[in-house]
């Protein structure tokens, strides 16, 4: 019988999880500080363990990880994903990052995934030799779409294989490219970024290549292009989709080459510089289409990832528009400003065909306009103020819990749910918000069986 131990601090959610493991037919041991799983692994032999990330003790789930690693496979779990500790996890070797509230059918194909493969390497262990130090990288978010996406930015930094990121306008598809850059052994060279929507043929051939002197009016002198200037770097193409056919078949030859050829030039340049695109194009469709060549697409797209937009991650829309505003206190020279409630079910409600760039004006407009301290809803663009806006605020928070007319003891629960759900499953911030002690919050969610429900 396979062994498996279970480290967290809420007792609840230990206990919660030993007993699911048990039902599968493992033997699990559950404890909730980081001294009693050391203890305990020093006795016994287990063949994997779970840990929260997050314990309020001197170690935290990364100590365990580096602690227990040679010993099994570890499973780190977390409501505050982060990139750094996400990138964090998997370079000390861990087998998977789960994030909480977690979905029991998730977590049990995890664990069977990691207890079969017990001898083998994690996939998503990351190369030693990157930095120990991570700088911020500027994306945001807690959310499962985002937690995922830094698995996958800590699987593909550590290569040299090109990569295409896929996403709408304003998702952060820029700073998903700076993270990879960051999180690489380029991170010493530079990032270099070029819009290839926004200039015209001539003139991006001329940025990315160079030219020589003589090559056109003009050209004074000769001038190194874009990619000799990522050299030992990153390269970054956004908007590559906007590129035209002959422009395309140009890079082709620089990416399988590894060598360019500037402006007016009769010899080539052999050039290292790593390659990331993105587009706001399903560019899979444009190159069956015969809109986008197929072979550059197979080449820009060794490894691709896509990000998420907000209005599927509206989780992390509180979370962004308390950075947002802080900067924009700042900005207005004003504050410190505080979100209204009904603002922030507002924020949530919308679906920001914008994305992250649009959320952060509509929040430096609400901070210029606002009277007091507290953004209101009137303090928001015109945009959010319609009525479905408005109506869909309330809707998404109320309708939920009561359009079925439930009993008082089914409304209670789903809006423990709803509170769990709202605070990343953070326990303490739930009963903060609740006006509960952690005890009565735990009380409720054995008395309501929150173990079924996180199958939902």
């Amino acid at each position: 019988m396979k062994r498996i131990l279970v480290v967290d601090d809420d007792r609840a959610s230990c206990k919660l999880l030993r007993d699911l493991l048990n039902a599968q037919g493992w033997s699990a041991e559950a404890v909730t500080t980081p001294d009693e799983a050391l203890r305990l692994a020093a006795q016994e032999k287990f063949d994997l363990l779970i840990s929260d990330i997050n314990l309020e003790a001197d170690q935290n789930g990364i100590d365990l990880l580096r602690r227990l690693r040679d010993e099994c496979p570890v499973i780190l779990m977390t409501g505050f994903g982060t990139l750094d500790t996400t990138v964090a996890a998997s370079r000390e070797g861990a087998w998977d990052i789960i994030s909480k509230p977690f979905k029991v059918q998730e977590i049990i194909s995890t664990v069977r995934r990691a207890l079969e493969r017990e001898e083998a390497k994690p996939a998503e262990a990351v190369s030693d030799s990157l930095s120990a130090q991570y700088e911020s990288s500027g994306l945001i978010g807690r959310s499962p779409a985002m937690l995922e996406l830094y698995k996958e930015i800590a699987r593909v930094a550590p290569s040299r294989s090109t990569v295409l990121i896929i996403g709408e306008s304003g998702a952060g598809k820029e700073l998903v490219a700076r993270a990879i850059h960051k999180h690489s052994a380029r991170s010493s060279g530079a990032f270099v970024p070029v819009n290839c929507g926004a200039l015209t043929e001539t003139l991006l051939e001329a940025e990315l290549f160079g030219h020589v002197k003589g090559a056109f009016t003009g050209a004074t002198a000769d001038r190194r292009g874009l990619w000799e200037e990522a050299e030992g770097g990153t390269l970054f193409l956004d908007e590559v989709g906007e590129t035209s056919p002959a422009l395309q078949v140009k890079l082709l030859r620089a990416l399988q080459e590894k060598e360019i050829r500037r402006v007016g030039a009769s010899k080539n340049i052999k050039v290292d510089a790593r390659v990331i695109a993105a587009t706001n194009r399903e560019i899979e469709q444009e190159a069956a289409a015969g809109r986008f060549r197929e072979d550059l697409f197979y080449r820009l797209s060794v490894i691709t990832l896509r990000v998420p937009p907000l209005r599927d991650r509206r989780s992390d829309i509180p979370l962004l528009a308390e950075r947002f505003l802080r900067a924009a206190s700042d900005n207005a020279g004003r504050g410190p400003f505080r979100f209204q409630e009904e603002t922030i079910k507002t924020l949530t409600a919308y679906d920001w065909p914008g994305n992250v760039r649009e959320l952060e004006s509509s929040v430096e407009y609400a901070a210029l306009r606002a009277r007091g301290a507290e953004i209101v809803p009137e303090d928001l663009p015109p945009k959010l103020q319609s009525e479905d806006v408005r109506g869909k605020a309330a809707r998404s928070t109320l309708s939920a819990l009561y359009d079925d007319l439930p009993t008082l003891d089914e409304l209670e629960r789903r809006y423990l749910l709803r509170v769990l759900e709202v605070v990343g499953g953070n326990r303490s911030r739930a009963a903060e918000v609740m006006g509960i002690d952690r005890r009565t919050l735990y009380r409720m969610a054995e008395r309501f069986n929150i173990k079924e429900e996180a199958e939902g």
